[in-house]
């Protein structure tokens, strides 16, 4: 089914061309499905030659699909899409987004992590239909050809402008048809910001730490972090008016009542909670750190657009968030000095006296993103 169909056709169409910039884990896997629902996929992958090899979707029952795709190094070297994905991390969207201006008109996914995803495409893309994405399916890219669905969660997709609003149904419908849990949600932004609630949990403080969620959780100095970073959150979303709301598989609300429980009692249930999130994966942050392996990180992490994000709009609007603050200088330092990682690392007692130092005064804008386009 084609997104850009009139939606009293629905139930006639024909399957559509699907652009996916940044085929990574994220990329590659709802691309993939799009492909066995009958879109025409292709990816736009970098560092690969173009090619038409096909990928492989592993479904969490173990059941494999071949799915043929078309692979390409630019966006530039596509044929016009009637859907445009784009699942890069967040310091390349502004570049990777560029190319897309040659179909100013076609709808537009947006599946990043974190804040500003919907905001920086409807600034370089004014004339597209805007949707936003929170994905909470466990997902891996086992290789370049082969997709690994561990199960848990699913999808949730909100209109963020009026024109995307008949593109939202038609597309969940063709995801759930591919076999993934589903949810449409008519509040953009609570939506992803409820994501980012569930994000937050033991990302920054595990990429500092080097350290397991279930270990951080373990400790009550460490949770006391925690709690306070996601009561910062929660105190920022309220100010903007963004209820937690439920995602497949993210029972989100529930979630927010536990933190704002009295430590002793919230901490076994958001134990519970840790213990059960992701899959086994390890949190995005402390992934790109361990990645940069001895020497320093050669790109910039999420954490901007994540705790980053909870410091620059509780300055706007009058909420305090030292912890969320202090937390994104921390993940920056360890990630681009080694020896700062090192001198962290399995230590909550530097941890917690670094905290307490105040951070740096939090910049009221995005800041640049300089890098080139990678995967997500």
């Amino acid at each position: 089914m084609t997104p850009t169909a009139p939606q009293s056709d629905r139930d006639n169409r024909r399957p559509g061309r699907v652009l996916v910039v940044g085929a990574g884990a994220v990329g590659s896997f709802l691309g993939t499905l799009l492909g066995s629902a009958g879109y025409e996929v292709t990816l736009v992958r970098i560092f690969e030659q173009p090619s038409e090899t096909p990928v492989t979707l592993v479904r969490p029952d173990g059941t494999r699909r071949v799915v043929p795709v078309r692979r390409v190094t630019r966006t530039e070297d596509s044929s016009r899409p009637d859907l445009i994905l784009v699942a890069v991390k967040m310091p390349v969207l502004r570049e990777a987004l560029a190319p897309t201006q040659a179909w100013p008109d076609v709808p537009t996914l947006t599946v990043e992590n974190g804040i500003g995803a919907e905001e920086t495409a409807a600034e370089i893309r004014p004339s597209a239909p805007q949707i936003a994405g929170s994905l909470t399916a466990s997902i891996r890219l086992a290789s370049e050809d082969e997709v690994l669905w561990l199960g848990r969660g699913g999808i949730a997709l909100a209109a963020a402008n009026l024109p995307a609003q008949p593109f939202v149904a038609p597309l969940l419908a063709d995801l759930a048809r591919a076999g993934l849990r589903t949810a449409e949600l008519t509040d953009a932004r609570a939506m992803k910001w409820s994501k980012l609630l569930a994000n937050l949990i033991a990302n920054a403080t595990g990429a500092i730490l080097d350290m397991d969620p279930a270990a951080i959780y373990a400790d009550r100095r460490l949770f006391a972090v925690e709690r306070r970073q996601l009561l910062e959150t929660l105190a920022v979303m309220t100010a903007l008016g963004a209820r937690p709301v439920r995602l497949p598989g993210a029972a989100v609300p529930w979630l927010a009542r536990a933190i704002r429980l009295p430590a002793p009692l919230g901490r076994p249930i958001l134990r519970r909670i840790v213990g059960g999130a992701r899959g086994g994966k390890m949190p995005s942050l402390r992934l790109h750190v361990r990645m940069a392996g001895e020497g320093p990180s050669t790109e910039q992490t999420e954490v901007t657009w994540m705790n980053g994000a909870v410091a620059r709009f509780g300055r706007q609007v009058g909420v305090a968030t030292p912890v969320n603050a202090r937390l994104a200088e921390l993940v920056e330092d360890v990630a681009a000095h080694p020896d700062r990682r090192a001198w962290l690392r399995h230590n909550p007692e530097r941890f917690l006296a670094e905290l307490a130092e105040p951070a740096a005064p939090v910049s009221p804008v995005e800041p640049a993103s300089p890098a080139s386009p990678g995967a997500s």
